[in-house]
């Protein structure tokens, strides 16, 4: 079966506090922007919405089905936060978007990208297949559901300073709710549980 490569850059802004991780975006006919969670029934932009401005359609244009990509890129730089997916490459089983049949070909190298915006203080990741490739990745627990724990990424960019082992990037690792509305939870209770991650950091 053919692979599909990343069709997005990874969006990081210089003053990165926050670095959202999915699996993998879906193909191009579900898209309504070309950038980070672009399908329209994905709830990613209506959670911020909801915690950010107490409007669910904030990043929606009205009386489209698209959701406002200047805006949304705009807001995320202000406040910091970058997005990418943990893998680079992959194989679908199926022809759809569903994370149960998406093979991990190339997963990304994460801690790459953590250490082009050094101000990150939290990795999120969005769904189970991105929990699971963050933890293969740095050899962790998964966190339960919109809890998190700390991790220790070595900085191989850094010079490691005399009597130290390593040189180390503290990380909150945060496992939050899919935004899928596959996933069985309410907006208004995923916008609890992510209100709980802004609010924590």
């Amino acid at each position: 079966m053919p692979t599909e490569k990343h069709p997005f850059e990874p969006f990081l802004p210089p003053e990165a506090r926050m670095l959202f991780l999915g699996s993998f975006p879906p193909q191009p006919h579900r898209w309504s922007m070309p950038f980070y969670y672009p399908n329209w029934i994905n709830d990613f932009w209506r959670i911020l919405g909801l915690i950010f401005f107490e409007d669910k359609n904030h990043f929606c244009l009205p009386g489209e089905k698209r959701f406002d990509e200047a805006a949304i890129q705009a807001f995320c730089t202000q406040e910091g936060l970058a997005f990418y997916d943990t893998a680079c490459e992959v194989r679908r089983l199926k022809d759809n978007a569903s994370d149960a049949f998406l093979e991990v070909v190339t997963p990304t190298d994460i801690p790459a990208l953590l250490r082009r915006i050094p101000k990150c203080k939290a990795l999120i990741t969005t769904g189970q297949k991105a929990t699971e490739v963050v933890a293969a990745t740095f050899g962790c627990k998964v966190p339960a559901v919109g809890e998190s724990l700390l991790l220790e990424i070595p900085d191989q960019d850094r010079t490691v300073m005399p009597g130290c082992d390593r040189a180390s990037q503290t990380i909150q690792f945060w496992r939050m709710p899919s935004t899928s509305r596959a996933y069985p939870l309410p907006l208004e209770k995923k916008a609890e549980a992510y209100r709980r991650l802004f609010s924590t950091e």
